[in-house]
C-alpha cells in the first residue's frame, strides 16, 4: 500500500468530478422543474439520494483502494459477464442525449438557433475534446472544477439578488411540507430525480476509474488513459493486487480510507446538496404558482426571463449561460465515464491484446455518433430523455448495491471488509431503488396500455 498524501488537498479531484458531472439533470432540470410545479416539498429526497450514493461510492472506492481494480472487474470475478451487463445498461441509459439537448436549449434562449443542430455540434465537440486531451483525467478534472466554480458564482449571485425574503422564509417547507407528489408528477419523474440526486447509474461505478487515475491507494500502480493522438497510449491492466495486511499497510489503509471519505463528503455531497437546494429555491422564488408555466424544460426560459426582470438582463443571461455550460460539462463527463467503464470491461475480459486507450476513444466516438442519430431521428425532449436515463440507472443501482456487499465481504482481507452498518445501508439502497424501479415500470406500463 503506497503512502497516503499528507494533505487532503492533494487528493481532491474524483469527488469534484463526481459533483461536476452530477451537477446536471438533477440540479438544473429535474429538481427545479419539480419545485416549479409543486414547490419545495420534494427537495428532502435529494438528501436521501445523496446520502445513499455517498455510501455506494465509498464501497466502490473501498474495493479499488485495496486492489487497484475497478468494482466491475471485481464483479466479473463472480461471473465473467457482469461487467458487460453494466456496461450495456450504462450505454442504454446514456444513449439518450438529454444533457446536451438541455444545454442546447439554454443556448437557444441566449442566442437562438436549432436545439437539434446545436446538440449535434456539442456531441462532436465533446468527442474531439476527449480525443485530443493528452491525459483525459486531467482535462476532465479541470473542466469540472471550472464548472463547479461557475455554479458557485450563480449560487452566490442568486442568493444576494434574486431570492426574496418570502422565499427564504418558506425554506423550512423542505422538512415541514415533505411529501411524495406522485399524483401530480408521476413515479417515473420522481424516481429520476431521486436517482439523479448527485450521480446515479453508471457514474457511481466509474468512481473506481477516477480514483485509480488519480492514484488513490493501490490505484497508484495502474497507468492512466492517455490520448492516442496527443499523448502516449497506455494499456492499463485490468487486474490488480490485494495488499498484504501487515500493520504498516493497515495503518496506511486507514489513512487512505479516512482521506477518501472526507474527499467525497467535502466535494460530492456538500457541493451537490447546496446546488440542488439553491436551484430548487431559485425556481420556487421565480416561477412557482404561475398559471402559464409549461410542463417541460420551457420553464427555464420563463425562469430566466423572471430573473432578468427582477435583477437585470445580465443576470437572466448569466443564469442561462452557466446552466448551458454546466450541462455541457456534464455531457462531457457522461461520455467519458460511459466509454471509460465499457473500455475497462472490454480490455479486462474480452480484448486483452488491444490497448485500453484505443478502445476508449473508439467508444467515445461511437457514443457521440449514436447520440447524433437519436437526435436526427427526432427524439429531442430533454425531460423525457433524462427520465429514461434515470430509470435505467436506478435499476443498475439496485443490482450493484447487492453485488458490492458480496464483493467487499468475500474478496478483501477481513481487516478492511465492509462493516455491518454499511451492509445495512447498501441493503437499504437495494430495496429503495429496486422497489421504486418496479413501481415505475408498473405505472408506466399501466399508462402505456391504458390501465
Amino acid at each position: 500500500m503506497p503512502d497516503p498524501p499528507r494533505s487532503t488537498w492533494r487528493i481532491i479531484g474524483p469527488g469534484v468530478i463526481a459533483a461536476g458531472v452530477g451537477l446536471a439533470s438533477g440540479e438544473f432540470v429535474l429538481y427545479p422543474y419539480i419545485a416549479s410545479q409543486v414547490g419545495l416539498v420534494f427537495v428532502w429526497a435529494a438528501l436521501i439520494g445523496l446520502a445513499t450514493q455517498f455510501f455506494l461510492n465509498m464501497e466502490i472506492e473501498r474495493y479499488t483502494l485495496a486492489t487497484g481494480e475497478t468494482a466491475l472487474t471485481g464483479f466479473s470475478r463472480f461471473w465473467r459477464h457482469w461487467g458487460l451487463v453494466f456496461a450495456a445498461l450504462t450505454y442504454l441509459a446514456n444513449l439518450w442525449p438529454g444533457w446536451v439537448t438541455s444545454s442546447a436549449t439554454l443556448v437557444v434562449y441566449l442566442w437562438g438557433g436549432s436545439v437539434r443542430w446545436i446538440s449535434i455540434g456539442m456531441l462532436v465537440t465533446i468527442a474531439l475534446v476527449l480525443t485530443l486531451a493528452p491525459v483525459v483525467y486531467v482535462a476532465l478534472e479541470r473542466a469540472q472544477m471550472l464548472k463547479v466554480a461557475a455554479v458557485l458564482v450563480l449560487v452566490i449571485g442568486g442568493s444576494l439578488f434574486a431570492i426574496g425574503a418570502s422565499a427564504w422564509a418558506d425554506l423550512p417547507q423542505i422538512v415541514t411540507g415533505a411529501r411524495i407528489p406522485s399524483a401530480q408528477l408521476g413515479f417515473a419523474l420522481l424516481l429520476g430525480a431521486l436517482a439523479f440526486a448527485g450521480a446515479g447509474g453508471g457514474q457511481n461505478l466509474v468512481q473506481s476509474n477516477w480514483i485509480r487515475d488519480k492514484g488513490f491507494g493501490m490505484g497508484k500502480y495502474v497507468p492512466r488513459i492517455a490520448s492516442p493522438v496527443t499523448g502516449q497510449p497506455e494499456a492499463a491492466p485490468g487486474t490488480g493486487f490485494v495488499f498484504e495486511p501487515t500493520q504498516d499497510n493497515l495503518d496506511k489503509w486507514r489513512r487512505w480510507w479516512s482521506f477518501a471519505n472526507r474527499e467525497q463528503l467535502s466535494t460530492f455531497v456538500l457541493i451537490t446538496f447546496v446546488s440542488i437546494t439553491f436551484m430548487s429555491l431559485l425556481a420556487y422564488a421565480t416561477v412557482f404558482g404561475r398559471p402559464d408555466l409549461p410542463h417541460d424544460i420551457g420553464f427555464l426560459r420563463i425562469e430566466g426571463e423572471q430573473l432578468a426582470a427582477a435583477v437585470g438582463r445580465w443576470f437572466g443571461a448569466l443564469f442561462w449561460f452557466i446552466g448551458a455550460f454546466a450541462l455541457f460539462a456534464a455531457a462531457l463527463g457522461i461520455v467519458d465515464y460511459t466509454s471509460r467503464l465499457a473500455a475497462d470491461v472490454l480490455k479486462t475480459s474480452y480484448l486483452r491484446k488491444a490497448t485500453e486507450s484505443t478502445i476508449y476513444f473508439t467508444l467515445v466516438w461511437a457514443l457521440a455518433l449514436v447520440g447524433c442519430l437519436v437526435l436526427l431521428a427526432g427524439f429531442a425532449q430533454p425531460i423525457v430523455l433524462l427520465v429514461i436515463s434515470a430509470c435505467v440507472g436506478a435499476v443498475m443501482m439496485a443490482i450493484y448495491s447487492a453485488l458490492l456487499i458480496v464483493l467487499n465481504r468475500r474478496v478483501l482481507p477481513s481487516q478492511i471488509q465492509i462493516s455491518k452498518a454499511r451492509i445495512a445501508v447498501l441493503s437499504w439502497s437495494f430495496l429503495l431503488f429496486g422497489i421504486l424501479s418496479i413501481l415505475t415500470i408498473i405505472t408506466q406500463a399501466g399508462t402505456l396500455f391504458g390501465g
